[in-house]
C-alpha cells in the first residue's frame, strides 16, 4: 500500500494536508460554523480535547481575521505542537483546577465559545463506546458550565446511540437551543454527530460542581423522566454544502478543476505517539518476522541447567513434607 492510498480513500484527509490543517476534522468545525455562525463576535474560545490541534487551528485563523487578537485556550492530556495565538493547558477536563486555569488565562472573563472534538479510543463494542463518549461529553459540558458566559455557545461530538436522549435532556437544562448536526465531512458510516448548543443559561439555584456536575432526581424529579410526551427529541441537521465532496467516497488523485496532484506530507506529525517505539523497531528490523541470529536462543544444556535446580528444590520440599507427622 503506497503513501498515496489514503489520499485516494479520504479526500478530506488529502485536502487537510494541502491546506495546512493538522487533521481532516478541521473541515467539520468549518462546516458547522458555515451553518450556525459560531464564530460571530467570539473573542475568547476554549478547545477541549484539542490534540492534535486542528480545531484550535481553525479558531486561531478564523477568529483572528478581524478585530483584536482573540484569546484561545486549548486543553488536552496529551502534548500538542505549539500554535500561534493559542495557549495550551496539558490538563484533565474532569478536574476543577482545569476550569480555574482556563479562567485565569482569560483574566477572570468568561468564554464566548467552548468546543470539544474529543472521542475515546473505540473498542468496537458499541454500547461501551457510546457510554464512554457520553461521559466525555458530560465532562466537557461541566467545564463549559464553569467557564461560559450567559448566552455563550457549546459544541461537542456526540455518538447517536439508543440512549442519546438522556444527553439531549441534560444539554437542554443549560441551553434553550440544542441541535444535532452532521457535517458533510463526517462519514455517513459513522454514528458521530455534533451537539450544537446555543444561548447558555444557568438554571436558578444551580451551583456548578465537579462532584455533581449535572442535575439529577434529587434536584428536580421531572428532569430525567424521558417517557411519553416528556421524551426530548432535538432537530437533526445535515450541514455543509451538499454538493461538496462525499466523505465516504473514493476519489482519483487528480481532481477535476484542481492543480496537478502532488503528494503532501502531514502538516504536523504527532508528538511522542504511542506507536513510536514500534515504528523504530520495524525500521531496524526488530519487529515481526526475521531470521534468528546465532546465540539468540539458549542451547539445550543451558535450559537443562536452569530446570535442574528447580526440580531439586521441589524434591526437597516433598521430602520435608513427608517427614512431618500428623499424629498429636
Amino acid at each position: 500500500m503506497g503513501r498515496t492510498s489514503k489520499d485516494k480513500r479520504d479526500v478530506y484527509y488529502r485536502l487537510a494536508k494541502e491546506e495546512g490543517w493538522r487533521a481532516r476534522s478541521a473541515f467539520k468545525l468549518l462546516q458547522l460554523d458555515e451553518e450556525f455562525q459560531l464564530f460571530r463576535g467570539v473573542r475568547r474560545a476554549v478547545d477541549l480535547c484539542a490534540a492534535p490541534g486542528s480545531w484550535s487551528q481553525v479558531l486561531s485563523r478564523k477568529l483572528g481575521e478581524s478585530g483584536p487578537p482573540p484569546c484561545i485556550v486549548a486543553v488536552d492530556l496529551q502534548a500538542m505542537a505549539p500554535l500561534p495565538g493559542v495557549v495550551q493547558i496539558q490538563g484533565d477536563i474532569t478536574k476543577a483546577s482545569t476550569a480555574q486555569e482556563i479562567i485565569g488565562h482569560f483574566e477572570g472573563q468568561p468564554a464566548d465559545l467552548v468546543v470539544c472534538d474529543g472521542a475515546p479510543d473505540v473498542t468496537g463494542l458499541h454500547d461501551i463506546d457510546e457510554y464512554i463518549q457520553a461521559q466525555l461529553l458530560l465532562a466537557a459540558l461541566n467545564i463549559a458550565i464553569h467557564v461560559l458566559k450567559p448566552g455563550g455557545n457549546f459544541v461537542a461530538k456526540i455518538f447517536r446511540g439508543r440512549d442519546v436522549t438522556l444527553l439531549y435532556s441534560q444539554l437542554r437544562l443549560f441551553f434553550p437551543e440544542v441541535v444535532c448536526a452532521k457535517p458533510r465531512s463526517s462519514r455517513n458510516s459513522s454514528i458521530e454527530a455534533f451537539a450544537v448548543c446555543r444561548g447558555f443559561t444557568l438554571p436558578e439555584g444551580y451551583v456548578p460542581s465537579m462532584l455533581n456536575p449535572l442535575l439529577d432526581h434529587s434536584y428536580r424529579g421531572d428532569f430525567n423522566q424521558l417517557e411519553g410526551p416528556t421524551r426530548l427529541i432535538v432537530p437533526f441537521l445535515a450541514c455543509g454544502d451538499l454538493s461538496a465532496y462525499d466523505a465516504d467516497r473514493t476519489y482519483p488523485l487528480q481532481l477535476e478543476g484542481s492543480p496537478e496532484y502532488r503528494y503532501t506530507p502531514p502538516a504536523q506529525p504527532p508528538i511522542r505517539p504511542p506507536y513510536q517505539e514500534a515504528c523504530k523497531l520495524k525500521k531496524s528490523g526488530g519487529l515481526g518476522r526475521g531470521t534468528l541470529q546465532p546465540g539468540a536462543l539458549p542451547d539445550a544444556q543451558e535450559l537443562l541447567g536452569a530446570v535442574q535446580p528447580a526440580e531439586a528444590g521441589e524434591q526437597a520440599v516433598v521430602q520435608a513434607l513427608g517427614s512431618l507427622s500428623l499424629d498429636p
